[in-house]
């Protein structure tokens, strides 16, 4: 393994099963490994009897920590990134210490795998030649209005981060701007409980309005059809 190198790692979204063997290898061989949650990538590494120092690395230390992060590769230290679940950079963490790394001409490479977003769609049933990747909209009403107007024109599918906890308010805000188009929402995937619901936004927001859905949501829209 080369030193002063570093490692983005894809970890499971739920089942520990899909992390690749790959994955596993160098997790195993790495000086240290950056976290979002310790607690988290503690208990992975112990399901596959890795014992690895780790450091966390989270949305609220990224940038005070990715400097020492960046100092200890230059000095050789081979580290591994690794979100609570899914692959690094995607609505997580680890843009700042991936651009640091280039900027200083430190190796970085990527160790593929799983990832929501890309999941969601591959069962969605959506055209996937074209799409675009929102994450997270605004979590304020008017904010999330103004961005779901920007998309509504929009041709391309249309993939979408949300909370359980704003789920609905959501859904109505896609109806009210996007009006009732196709739509899929894919709830704990690779879980006991993965739910996946196909219908028109206006059933869905039915379909989840005073239910108290949990984990982890990925919403897939139809994009704006050119014969409307």
């Amino acid at each position: 393994m080369a030193a002063g190198k570093l490692y983005i790692i894809a970890t499971p979204i739920g089942n520990l099963e899909d992390i690749t063997l790959r994955a596993l290898r160098v997790l195993g061989e790495v000086d240290l490994v950056a976290a979002e949650d310790t607690r988290t990538t503690g208990r992975l590494l112990s399901h596959f009897s890795i014992k690895k120092p780790q450091t966390s690395y989270f949305e609220h230390n990224e940038q005070h920590k990715t400097p020492q992060l960046l100092d200890r590769l230059e000095q050789g230290l081979t580290l591994a990134l690794v979100t609570d679940a899914g692959t690094p950079c995607i609505s997580d963490p680890g843009y700042r210490l991936v651009a640091g790394a280039i900027e200083r001409g430190i190796p970085v490479e990527a160790l593929p795998g799983a990832c929501a977003a890309v999941s969601a769609l591959s069962i969605s049933g959506m055209p996937v030649h074209r799409f675009a990747f929102e994450g997270f909209l605004p979590p304020k009403t008017g904010r999330r209005t103004k961005a779901l107007e920007a998309l509504a024109l929009d041709g391309r599918t249309l993939i979408f981060y949300e909370s359980p906890h704003r789920i609905n308010r959501t859904l109505q805000d896609m109806l009210a701007v996007l009006g009732d188009r196709r739509a899929v929402l894919v709830r704990e995937q690779t879980k006991m409980y993965e739910e996946v619901i196909r219908m028109g936004l206006a059933d869905m927001v039915h379909a989840v309005e005073g239910r108290k859905l949990k984990g982890e949501i990925t919403i897939v829209v139809e994009g704006c059809r050119s014969d409307k």
